[in-house]
């Protein structure tokens, strides 16, 4: 490797969903009135708890199944993001809304040095909105989540900061949603994908690794400048909005077995707003030779201050990038085992997410030469199974474990990404309170494997 391995130890991260539904009063014991939710997610090791930058944690009831049930989605409107076509089983009104607070927690530990980064302790919040109706012979929907994002939050003194100490990407999907029965068993159901997508990056940059002006290339680490002298701090914005797709089948074989897919369109979303801010950050260091037209004893930081004028390569200006957000196929099966009024289920779905669209990230700016961040990630292939079993007085469990392999390969794992292969194990419960309310909550505990990486640029 060109670059210090690290590797990210075992530590926790903590998912807290909250969600608040409600449904005509004309809906049935299934489809309660009104209803609180709330799901709580241990995730061992997480330094950032997502797939690549992927969530799934879209509705606290389908969390409590690991995400299983493309075949058969929670009846509180998730649907438009789990499968669309299960909309077309929803003969009520349905609102639903809820937040997932996602906090990272965990470190990077360099194997030669021992250096330990740690996590700051924060917590993030992820959005998720539904709302469903039935018109005619056409159920309608409009959905609100967060399919894609990622926020980790490293001390300005971490061992990576020169990668990215904050680093932030929210993918905001509005789905404008429609499904319909064709026949007696075959349901559809599709929409177009809305996306707000926004970017933030934080990091550092080391003095001893630039170019001395005029110095014939020499970088100031021949000026006895030691590596990870801290001289300036960039910040990088941007945002866009971008349109994708959502489509999605559900077959009902029989009363007891049914099956559904569904594909969510893949996105290259172009970032051309993007603004790069640039803050010096003092040194205190003088010359200690002469340079042309420079006298030794001279403070370094009024000899770079000018670099960070506008105009300059690290003064305020422009730049644009482009931020893929892979497609999404998942096909599975939903089959009563047992029936009757208390009837087990067992869900199983196969999920592939196309990381390979994550190749390099080049960030372009207007002055300042282009950077990139290398990616080269490969598809993932995952298995969930959930079970989902009807109690007396309409208390439903359900549990659940998916797994998948690693987005990244070795070379690209860094604190800004920690990913890694992982198995996720479940468990959730759905406790009416009332006729018309109820509480649905959710645990998952999430075994991330130990990866290597790297903490600095290459």
């Amino acid at each position: 490797m060109d670059a210090p391995a690290t590797r990210a130890s075992t530590d926790t991260s903590l998912r807290l969903p909250f969600c608040i539904s409600r449904n005509c009063p004309s809906a049935t014991p299934t489809a309660p009135t009104a209803a609180v939710a709330a799901a709580a997610v241990l995730a061992v090791p997480a330094p950032a708890s997502a797939q690549g930058y992927g969530l799934y944690e879209q509705g606290a009831c389908m969390m409590g199944r690991a995400g299983a049930g493309v075949a058969a989605p929670c009846a509180d409107a998730s649907a438009i993001y789990f499968n669309p076509a299960a909309l077309a089983e929803l003969d009520t009104t349905v609102v639903s809304g809820g937040v997932v607070g996602v906090g990272p927690r965990g470190q990077f530990t360099n194997d030669r040095t021992g250096t330990v980064s740690k996590l700051n302790d924060r917590t993030f919040p992820v959005p998720s909105a539904y709302y469903a109706q039935r018109l005619g012979r056409l159920h309608v929907g409009l959905g609100l989540n967060a399919p894609y994002g990622l926020a980790s939050d490293w001390p300005t003194t971490s061992e990576g900061r020169f990668l990215g100490y904050y680093s932030s990407v929210q993918g905001i999907y509005i789905q404008p949603t429609v499904a319909a029965r064709v026949g007696s068993r075959v349901d559809i159901g599709g929409g177009i994908d809305i996306t707000h997508l926004s970017v933030e990056l934080k990091r550092r940059v080391d003095l001893a690794t630039q170019l001395i002006p005029g110095g014939g290339g020499a970088t100031f680490a021949a000026l006895g400048v030691p590596a990870g002298t801290d001289f300036a701090d960039v910040r990088l914005t941007g945002s866009a909005v971008h349109v994708g797709a959502h489509v999605g089948v559900q077959v009902k074989a029989n009363d007891r077995v049914s099956f559904g897919a569904r594909y969510l369109v893949g996105q290259r979303v172009p970032v051309n707003n993007g603004s790069l801010a640039p803050t010096q950050i003092m040194t205190g260091r003088l010359l200690p030779i002469p340079l042309p037209g420079v006298p030794a004893g001279t403070p370094l930081d009024t000899l770079l201050a000018p670099q960070f004028a506008s105009g300059r390569a690290l003064g305020p200006q422009s730049a644009k990038t482009e931020i893929p957000l892979p497609a999404q196929f998942v096909v599975g099966t939903a089959m009563q085992l047992v029936g009757g009024e208390r009837p087990w289920t067992l869900f199983a779905d196969y999920q592939m997410t196309q990381w390979s669209l994550f190749d390099t990230i080049t960030i372009t700016n207007a002055v300042a030469p282009a950077s990139a961040l290398i990616g080269d990630y490969r598809d993932t292939h995952g298995l969930r199974l959930g079970l989902e079993h009807k109690l007396r007085d309409g208390v439903t469990i359900r549990g659940g474990v998916d797994a998948h392999n690693a987005a990244a390969p070795d070379q690209s794992v860094t604190p800004i990404l920690p990913e890694a292969s992982r198995t996720e194990y479940a468990v959730g419960a759905t406790v009416p309170l009332t006729q018309k309310l109820y509480v649905d909550f959710a645990y998952m505990y999430i075994d991330q494997a130990n990866r290597r990486g790297r903490t600095i640029p290459i």
